[in-house]
């Protein structure tokens, strides 16, 4: 019974501690003949503090036996495309103007993490963000960077009126952006 009570508690332990990133889809790059095989997966996800703005992540997957017994580790490479998925994004400017790291998966068993981190260009209205991987001993100078701005789709007027029409009236704290509705 005590046995069974903790692979239940180690079992909500590992999904709590998963990232909230939902998979899109994956492309095999290499057969493998015992266990998966290599493979690119994609995978989504919102940044927690922009609200609008979702990143789509593309990283190389090992397979094989290894996988099987968790003990493969991933290549560095990996992509990163950020692009606004509401009408309006929406955003607090003195939480974001902080670099900040809004997502992270292991790419080994212990040694090896994937990270994108978030960086705000308050001139601009813009947002960068960077896929990298690092490793205790040495990481990897492979990266990727997608940039998004709320200036983007000013071009496209029809967007940008029906956006601010669903918007509430900006409060004396806040500003509108281009597709942006910024909050001090």
């Amino acid at each position: 019974m005590k046995t069974q009570l903790c692979v239940i508690a180690t079992a909500f332990l590992l999904a709590a501690c998963g990232n909230k990133a939902d998979k899109i889809g994956e492309a095999s790059t290499v057969f493998n003949m015992l266990g998966k095989n290599d493979r690119i997966e994609v995978e989504a996800f919102d940044d927690p503090d922009v609200k609008g703005l979702s990143c789509f992540l593309s990283y190389a997957k090992k397979g094989g036996l290894k996988e099987t017994v968790n003990l493969e580790e991933d290549a560095s490479d990996a992509s990163v495309s950020c692009v606004q998925t509401a009408p309006m994004v929406e955003f607090h400017e003195s939480v974001v103007t902080k670099p900040r790291k809004v997502f992270k998966r292991d790419a080994s068993f212990a040694f090896k993490s994937l990270q994108i981190m978030r960086y705000y260009d308050a001139k601009r209205k813009a947002f960068a963000y960077m896929v990298y991987s690092d490793k205790i001993v040495q990481g990897s100078p492979k990266n990727s960077v997608s940039a998004w701005s709320c200036l983007g789709n000013v071009a496209n007027r029809s967007n940008v009126a029906v956006a601010s029409a669903s918007v509430p009236a900006t409060t004396p704290a806040s500003q509108t952006v281009g597709t942006c509705q910024i909050s001090q």
